[in-house]
């Protein structure tokens, strides 16, 4: 009896055994191929400047004897940067320095222009020159010594005694792009405000720019509109507890312009808004058989109060988010609701459309448009907006997302549109794998077109789309797979060593974690000085 139970109890370990590996077995073709663990570099700068030159000295440096130097009156986004950047630069309280080294006392910040607005045009320039016993740091604008600082703290490391040291070099550097976004969704799954602001600090560490935040969709209206209480009302998940007041927005936006980052909201209309039903005739009733469903489709583009309405909403958007720009959406709009309703089709017949409901989604989009323009915001929308050919203003900047990007980006650039690519970076789309590289790889530019073509593409922005992420998994999912989208945006096009950057992102993704947040490992076999901690 025993052996015939013990047979049994083999059996099924088999059989377990084969379930569980089979699934994987296509994934894990090159398991025996496992890296061996190596020290990670030290010292390296994410994203890569775009000048670097090693002097071969090594400094030492300790947090009781080092200090920046800002001559003269300071700005509050400088003052709050170098309180910032000590703790930083010195995770540690390590009072020791190195011996036989020469130490760095001081870094000094002159910065031209210390007053200089936030916007898409604010140069981040920095040039960085590390010696002892005072390394100088100078920009010609707050936002270019921010960025400077962040590279100043990664220059710095820790051997294996904790001691502080620092490569001797000097870095000239500047973005490549102006817009270095990333996007977060806080309708699908609700987003803490305080998971924003650690989402902003992240950013920042990698000299992105641009929080581009997807506020409502279909799913929920979190923000809170005081025009409109009833939005969030009775379009929040919770209208206590999953929204956005008006003091969260304020503290997001400051927060971001402390560390050089844009606040870009996005209201997408007229698709995606079946949370603005608590307003009255908004959206489309849609119609089966002849009679109402009792469903609704997009925002009803035929009635005098929608855009009353949207003048109002966009009136007090445009006075919460002091950017010059908003994203107004304007992707996945479906007809059918709208083809669906008598009323909609009488009106289109009255107006000469016939069935063409592109002309309906145009007449929409260039009140909305004007409506905007006449705020003082110039907007951002998805590419269909162009596809779907509604006559957009000159400095319109439209947002690449679908596959077939290249001719995408060829056709809008060869309107004289200004354009971002995401579609290189859905990074809510996982794998059982490293995938960091392939958004490593994408180069926006690599298109068909003429120089003046490719000058229009100012940037992109990643994506992390909400449906299967909230506050406790948007940070590992995002980071360090978004440092690759972060180095493609800022440094020079010729930066494309996959080894090289898989080295410097291990050390980043070390800082990251040293610094709180909780990124994912970047390749197989890593480690980190200081691992993650609860």
């Amino acid at each position: 009896m025993f052996l015939l139970k013990l047979f049994f109890v083999a059996l099924a370990l088999m059989s377990c055994s084969g379930s569980l590996s089979e699934p994987w077995e296509e994934v894990e073709e090159d398991a025996d191929k496992e890296e061996a663990v190596i020290n990670y570099v030290t010292g390296s700068i994410w994203p890569k400047p775009q000048s670097y030159k090693a002097t071969g000295k090594v400094y030492t440096l300790t947090s009781n004897n080092f200090s920046f130097d800002s001559a003269g009156e300071t700005s509050d986004v400088l003052k709050q940067a170098l309180m910032r950047y000590k703790v930083l630069v010195f995770p540690d309280a390590v009072e020791k320095p190195k011996d036989g080294l020469s130490q760095i006392i001081k870094l000094t910040v002159k910065v031209l222009d210390k007053y200089a607005p936030l916007s898409l045009e604010s140069d981040e320039s920095y040039i960085l020159v590390v010696d002892a016993p005072t390394t100088s740091l100078t920009a010609n604008t707050v936002w270019g010594a921010l960025r400077g600082l962040e590279t100043f703290s990664q220059v710095v490391y820790q051997d294996q005694m904790g001691l502080y040291l620092a490569n001797g070099s000097k870095i000239v550097d500047h973005p490549r792009f102006q817009h270095r976004g990333f996007m977060i969704d806080t309708s699908r799954h609700y987003l803490h405000p305080s998971i924003i602001l650690k989402f902003i600090d992240a950013l920042s560490y990698s000299k992105f720019n641009v929080l581009h935040w997807h506020v409502v969709d279909d799913q929920s209206f979190p923000f809170v509109s005081e025009t409109f209480p009833q939005l969030s009302g009775q379009g929040a998940y919770n209208n206590k507890t999953h929204i956005f007041t008006k003091d969260d927005v304020n503290d997001i936006v400051e927060y971001g312009r402390m560390r050089g980052i844009r606040v870009v909201p996005e209201f997408d209309t007229p698709g995606h808004t079946r949370s603005w039903g608590s307003i009255e005739n908004l959206l489309t009733p849609c119609y089966s058989e002849g009679k109402p469903s009792g469903t609704f489709g997009p925002i009803n583009p035929t009635l005098d109060s929608t855009y009353t309405f949207l003048k109002k909403f966009f009136s007090e958007v445009a006075e919460k988010f002091p950017d010059h720009y908003l994203h107004l959406g304007g992707d996945e709009v479906r007809d059918t609701c709208w083809a669906s309703n008598p009323n909609i089709t009488t009106w289109m017949k009255k107006m000469g459309y016939g069935q063409n409901y592109s002309l309906l989604e145009q007449y929409y989009e260039q009140h909305l448009l004007s409506i905007v323009e006449g705020l003082g915001k110039s907007y951002i929308v998805w590419q269909e907006v162009v596809d779907n050919d509604i006559k957009v203003l000159p400095d319109t900047v439209v947002n690449v997302w679908k596959a077939g990007w290249k001719k995408e980006m060829e056709k809008v650039t060869s309107k004289g549109l200004r354009t971002i690519l995401s579609a290189c970076w859905y990074l809510n789309r996982i794998q059982y794998r490293i995938d960091w590289d392939k958004y490593y790889t994408c180069e926006p530019t690599d298109f068909t077109g003429t120089e003046e073509q490719k000058e229009l593409v100012i940037g992109g922005t990643g994506c992390m789309w909400g449906e299967y992420v909230d506050g406790t998994n948007i940070l590992p999912r995002t980071w360090p797979r978004a440092l690759a989208v972060g180095e493609r945006l800022w440094s020079s096009k010729d930066t494309t060593d996959l080894n090289d950057a898989k080295m410097r992102l291990w050390e980043h993704r070390c800082r990251y974690v040293r610094r709180g947040i909780p990124a994912e490992p970047g390749t197989r076999s890593q480690y980190c000085r200081y691992e993650w901690r609860v």
